[in-house]
């Protein structure tokens, strides 16, 4: 009797420590359990980070990239526009000497519009070595990216918006107009007996053209 009595504060005792210390186990489990998932959480921002990152990095190697080649190939825009002066004044002084006239010129005379024609040819060559290159839209259908009109032409025999006449060449520079081609197009229909020559356009119509 007395040894039972003896051991019922021990049994007492061992379940309150049993119970402690599976309290304590719980919350040692809780506070793993938060830990882990505050470190999963963190991992998850950090590698959120991360991706941003490395997107933004490409992305400024891209445009990097992007900017250079631009570069290079429209770097000497400015300086070509320059030019184009030198190239036009070329082609005024070649022009103003026809076939037949240029025919008749004097051995000197003609060795110098040899050597401006040869002057023309090594220009336009070089501008093209740098990437700009002329063209010359006569026939081609009205473009109002790389043309700029100046005037109607009523021409029966060609297709309304045909480039009829070439006022003055357009050049590009790679895949961009350095300068449009002034030109004059198609208006269609008969020539009217008043209409002695192309009709200037209005500053709507030119509008209306390039719209």
């Amino acid at each position: 009797m007395t040894d039972n009595n003896a051991r019922t504060p021990q049994s007492a005792e061992g379940a309150s420590e049993s119970a402690s210390a599976q309290a304590s186990a719980t919350a040692s489990a809780e506070a793993s359990s938060e830990a882990t998932e505050a470190l999963i959480k963190e991992v998850a921002e950090l590698k959120d980070r991360l991706l941003r990152t490395l997107a933004e990095m490409e992305n400024l190697r891209r445009r990097t990239e992007r900017e250079v080649a631009d570069s290079r190939a429209y770097g000497i825009a400015s300086f070509a526009r320059d030019l184009l002066g030198v190239a036009d004044n070329l082609r005024r002084a070649l022009e103003a000497i026809g076939p037949e006239a240029r025919e008749a010129l004097t051995p000197p005379a003609a060795a110098f519009f040899d050597g401006v024609e040869l002057t023309e040819r090594e220009l336009l060559k070089v501008l093209e070595k740098h990437g700009v290159r002329r063209f010359d839209p006569l026939g081609e259908k009205f473009d109002p990216n790389v043309h700029q009109a100046m005037f109607e032409v009523p021409d029966p025999t060609k297709p309304v918006g045909t480039v009829v006449q070439v006022v003055q060449a357009g050049f590009m520079i790679g895949d961009r107009v350095l300068r449009p081609a002034l030109v004059g197009v198609a208006k269609g229909g008969p020539k009217s007996a008043s209409s002695e020559g192309p009709a200037p356009m209005s500053e709507q119509e030119r509008q209306d053209y390039s719209a």
